[in-house]
């Protein structure tokens, strides 16, 4: 087990498009998505991206708990989506940019601790990408899942949340936004 360090806003690693993986396949991939399993389960968090543990490849992981997608759906009971592991992904909106088709909603981020900030983000998308097994993977994600992917797939471009922010007046301390809304963020 390999704890990895993350790297925080600033560094150049997370300021750069990340290189495509040329074999997903390669023992050096698994060992790196195993890091990064293990790097997630220590923090704690949703997700995570190979630039975040100093590793400029299109690799990311992430999985949406199932309180979360009951809390969105608020339908009865979700499955959520498991540890899911994504190389060279290819997000696809669908729907048009800036209208009805998007959503504002509060995101944190490992690389950027202790904040978080109200991002605009595609309610609906299509990814796709293969396994570390080199199966394709092709999925339509809505709702905090879409969202999930997109925060991730963000580090492959060198983008951090705060840069697709539209008021950073929405931009608060994590101890300050659950003191003073009760919202949680999410990463």
């Amino acid at each position: 087990m390999a704890i990895l360090k993350i790297a925080r806003m600033g560094h150049p690693v997370l300021k750069r498009r990340a290189e495509e993986v040329e074999d997903p396949t390669s023992p050096e991939i698994a060992k790196l998505i195993k890091d990064m399993e293990d790097t997630l389960a220590d923090v704690g968090g949703v997700g995570l991206a190979a630039p975040q543990v100093h590793v400029p490849l299109r690799v990311v992981i992430f999985h949406v708990p199932k309180a979360r997608m009951e809390a969105e759906d608020g339908e009865g009971p979700a499955i959520g989506v498991p540890l899911t592991y994504l190389i060279n992904p290819i997000i696809e909106p669908i729907g048009e940019p800036g209208g009805a088709d998007m959503e504002e909603g509060i995101e944190a981020c490992l690389s950027v601790p202790g904040l978080a900030g109200a991002v605009p983000r595609f309610r609906q998308i299509r990814y796709t990408g293969v396994t570390p097994t080199g199966e394709p993977i092709d999925r339509i994600a809505a709702g905090f899942h879409a969202r999930v992917v997109q925060h991730e797939c963000d580090h492959l471009d060198g983008v951090l949340y705060p840069m697709r922010m539209t008021d950073l007046s929405k931009l608060s301390f994590v101890e300050e936004l659950k003191r003073f809304s009760g919202e949680e963020a999410e990463d």
